[in-house]
């Protein structure tokens, strides 16, 4: 019987974004595999954390090709990205503290290819007036990375209903959390 690659990865995304603590005895079980099933396709935990690298930075790029970066305003384009990027946001939360994935000269060029999408974004906002300028792009993409696993713990862990996951990470980005007069 074929072992379905992207059946595994999925189930253990699943479950290392609710217990990332969790064994390859405890990912087996989630793909509804024996372990040495799970072994013969990923030799050990690193190897699958690469693996779901590779599915988080895809479902990345085909978010922000979905989010259409370049129309309308920058302010639509973040409440566009964000909406997009939802359904791997907790994926995504599960990489940003592999901190092997980042450490060192190894690090996947997707990666950077995703921060210099984000960030000409929000070059393109400041360029348009949009966004603060005392702020760098970087920072402000890391900040929006900050926000996407805050909430997609937040969601997981039932602090924060996921219909508000939108509405909460682009007004704290947009908006800041300085209280403004109402007109």
């Amino acid at each position: 019987m074929a072992v379905d690659r992207d059946h595994v990865l999925r189930s253990a995304a699943a479950l290392l974004t609710r217990k990332s603590t969790a064994t390859m005895d405890e990912v087996a079980k989630a793909a509804g595999i024996s372990r040495a099933t799970l072994h013969r396709q990923f030799a050990g935990r690193d190897a699958l954390v690469r693996a779901l690298e590779s599915l988080g930075i895809a479902e990345c790029e085909a978010a922000l090709d979905g989010a259409r970066l370049d129309e309308g305003s920058a302010s639509d384009a973040v409440r566009r990205l964000v909406r997009e990027i939802e359904p791997a946001a907790a994926l995504l939360a599960f990489l940003y503290t592999e901190n092997q994935l980042f450490e060192g000269g190894q690090q996947n060029e997707g990666w950077t290819r995703i921060d210099d999408r984000v960030a000409a974004l929000f070059r393109r906002g400041q360029a348009a007036g949009e966004f603060r300028i005392d702020l760098t792009p970087a920072w402000l993409t890391e900040a929006l990375y900050g926000l996407l696993a805050s909430g997609a713990w937040a969601v997981s862990e039932g602090r924060v209903a996921s219909k508000d996951f939108n509405f909460m990470i682009v007004e704290l980005l947009l908006g800041g959390a300085v209280r403004r007069e109402e007109p």
